[in-house]
């Protein structure tokens, strides 16, 4: 029992790597063109998940239906990484992050209504305080003033983004249970790499100034590599880990941690300061999250 709740913890693992990218990002792939990062992402990825596949699990055929539902799955975790690129690129830092807490919320409500999942009073009332003390969090590190900015058609976006994410993680479930979490990442990882890829074209014939500038520095390769081999390979993996085991919607929690991790690593690496408000919100999240894990 105590192997299995520690296992269905790993989605923690994957919301600290996501919050991570907020330390590579102040470290240069903002040099490289945003859907073209997002195709070398989703490649690099793929590739890690592939190699580790053939080498770790025998091979294993397919139905038509099972390989529609991992194309399906594509098609989800592209929708939400292109409209979060688009998203963010017309809104702010503080509208993009406080709008990021509302994929647990869609992962909720689409694990009660497409996987009868059911939501307890202590399951929502956890992931109710969980989500307060995000909010917390982003309160003290963003200027709640500029969520006024910004345009109507971004913000839309990223709570698309959410949607779509949400939708990643709870189709997701019936193949991670019936093959595995690595499996289940890997082929919809590999399926979704010529979907981004068909994005830069478009992306180049747009900006093409943006290609004659990319500077092959080693910052710039090192934020590649982690975003494709941590941020995707790795921390896809985790949060289909936790699926084997738990409710999407008590894995959906671990995703309000994701700020968190993010402001520790900027006070860590990039010497920015903590809020008043951070040891609260970080205590509420941590309490929210034990409430929906012990159940």
């Amino acid at each position: 029992m105590d192997r299995e709740r520690l296992l269905a913890a790993a989605p923690l693992v994957a919301a600290a790597l996501w919050g991570g990218m907020y330390v590579v990002s102040k470290w240069g792939f903002d040099a490289v063109p945003p859907l073209t990062l997002a195709f070398l992402r989703v490649a690099l990825g793929a590739a890690t998940l592939y190699a580790v596949v053939r080498a770790s699990t025998p091979a294993r055929s397919f139905s038509r239906a099972e390989w529609r539902r991992f194309a399906a799955l594509a098609v989800f975790v592209t929708g939400a990484l292109t409209t979060q690129f688009v998203g963010t690129d017309l809104t702010n830092a503080s509208q993009g992050s406080l709008l990021t807490v509302s994929t647990p919320l869609f992962v909720l409500a689409l694990g009660v209504g497409v996987l009868d999942e059911r939501l307890t009073a202590r399951k929502a009332g956890g992931a109710a305080l969980a989500a307060v003390g995000a909010l917390v969090v982003l309160a003290g590190q963003y200027d709640l003033a500029a969520l006024a900015d910004g345009a109507l058609l971004g913000v839309g976006l990223l709570l698309a983004s959410a949607l779509c994410f949400a939708a990643f993680t709870v189709y997701a479930k019936p193949l991670v249970r019936r093959y595995s979490a690595l499996e289940t990442a890997t082929y919809a990882t590999v399926l979704s790499v010529p979907l981004f890829g068909a994005f830069v074209p478009f992306e180049y014939a747009l900006s093409p100034g943006a290609f004659a500038t990319v500077p092959l520095t080693l910052p710039v390769l090192g934020a590649v590599v982690y975003l494709g081999v941590f941020s995707t390979a790795l921390a896809w993996y985790c949060w289909y880990k936790g699926m084997e085991y738990a409710d999407a919607s008590t894995v959906a929690v671990f995703f309000f941690a994701q700020p968190v991790v993010g402001v520790l690593l900027g006070v860590a690496f990039l010497g920015e300061g903590l809020s008043p408000g951070f040891l609260l919100g970080a205590v509420l999240l941590a309490a929210g999250t034990l409430l929906v894990n012990t159940e």
